[in-house]
């Protein structure tokens, strides 16, 4: 026991990484209080990129910033684990075993204290009980899962293009279920590395006649979250790539060779990937009886509170923050996140004086989507524009890029992330577009 307070968090996406980042900086380094994050991967990547880890076009060893590292930079201190229980009277969090490779315990069982917790654990991807999405699909959570996909895809086309025989119907069809931004940037994207395989030397492989991209969608549109107009430049940007788009259909059981339709149609696929929806972690469901919903995200006061316990904070896809005007909660998306992590950090430091909390209100700045290489669809909205604008092409493109640079930002600073970039595209010329193993 130290004596000072003890801030723990629990999950290093972007904005449990960035909410341990300042506030090691502000209250760790000057000994104020102990701020101690705790993740279940020794390492992070943003994780709107896993798409592009998926499609190749993205390294993730190489993207990947070490917790250790950045815990020793900025004043706080990591702990690898997965939470997977809580105990609100003795103020307590537990951390399940770590095992290596071949089950053997490497790190024990242990529990955390804590004065204030702050859970960011995000979310992961929502089968809804439909019949073998486990075993047949592939959801995009996690690097490892990026990779493993980006594996298959690359031995699928390897096979094809040494393969005796020509490439059959259907032997490369990749299926993806959902068409929200994950959905759509991953067909997008496999479009144009696929292509590059082509050129790379795979010269059996034909990728306007070999690869099938197609997209099933239970809403009328993609992107059903997004603007209509959002939707439908983006599906005419999809329809010229090739990428096949079955909207009004909702998957009810996933085969190894394909998917099966509500009103019985079957789609065939070789290779499947799952990104229908997203739903909290499953160990949060009702834990030690903080409030949850039907998708196990904690429920939270605009002051981002849980609602039985206000020594326990909860942000970004895990918890459910009510919109001001009560018209729903605050989306899943990668901009709430860094807001309300940038709150937080003022949120704790005012708690420490024993002021009153600020509330969290949601600033919507607009949505951008990556259409493979050199387009991207979007529009900005806010204070920005005076409105809504929809913005495309380089413009939108440049958005899309500074959005990871604003996250690299808050983790590094501005000089180091100027750095970071300009080494990156310098070494352009000497690397792969994409990743070939």
């Amino acid at each position: 026991m130290t004596g000072k307070h003890e801030v723990v968090i629990v999950g290093g996406g972007a904005g449990g990484l960035e909410l341990a980042t300042r506030l090691g900086d502000r209250l760790g380094k000057k000994r104020r209080a102990n701020i101690t994050l705790i993740d279940a991967s020794p390492s992070h990547l943003w994780k709107p990129l896993l798409y592009e880890v998926a499609a190749g076009s993205l390294d993730s060893y190489a993207e990947r910033l070490e917790y250790l590292a950045q815990g020793h930079w900025h004043g706080f201190t990591f702990r690898l684990g997965r939470m997977d229980g809580l105990d609100r009277a003795r103020q307590e969090v537990s951390v399940a075993p770590t095992f290596d490779e071949e089950g053997r315990e490497i790190i024990p069982r242990r529990s955390f204290r804590y004065d204030t917790l702050v859970i960011a654990v995000g979310s992961v991807g929502n089968d809804f009980g439909v019949p073998g999405v486990k075993e047949h699909c592939i959801m995009l959570d996690t690097p490892e899962q990026a990779r493993e996909f980006h594996r298959r895809h690359i031995n699928a086309c390897l096979r094809a293009n040494t393969q005796s025989e020509p490439v059959a119907p259907g032997q490369l069809t990749v299926g993806i279920v959902g068409a929200g931004a994950t959905g759509v940037e991953l067909a997008a994207e496999l479009h144009d590395t696929t292509r590059e395989l082509s050129s790379y030397g795979m010269d059996q492989i034909e990728p306007d006649k070999s690869l099938k991209l197609l997209i099933v969608e239970a809403s009328d549109r993609i992107l059903p979250g997004l603007p209509p107009r959002l939707s439908a430049a983006a599906a005419e940007r999809l329809a010229e790539l090739g990428v096949e788009m079955h909207v009004r259909e909702r998957i009810v059981e996933v085969r190894k060779n394909g998917m099966v339709t509500a009103d019985g149609k079957h789609i065939p696929a070789s290779m499947m990937v799952w990104s229908a929806g997203i739903k909290a972690p499953d160990f949060l469901k009702d834990i030690d009886g903080l409030e949850t919903n039907r998708i196990n995200q904690l429920v939270v006061r605009p002051t981002l509170q849980t609602t039985r316990d206000d020594t326990i904070f909860a942000f970004g896809d895990c918890a459910a923050c009510p919109l001001p005007d009560g018209g729903g909660f605050v989306p899943p998306r990668a901009q709430a996140a860094h807001q309300q992590a940038s709150m937080l950090v003022k949120s704790i430091c005012r708690r420490f004086r024993g002021k009153s909390l600020p509330r969290y209100a949601y600033r919507d700045y607009g949505s951008l989507v990556a259409l493979g290489r050199f387009s991207t669809v979007g529009n900005l909205m806010g204070g920005l524009t005076g409105g809504s604008i929809m913005i495309e092409g380089a413009l939108a493109r440049l958005v899309y890029w500074s959005l990871h640079k604003m996250h690299q930002v808050a983790l590094h600073g501005w000089f180091k992330t100027a750095l970071t970039a300009y080494a990156h595209f310098i070494s352009t010329p000497t690397r792969a577009r994409i990743k070939l193993h």
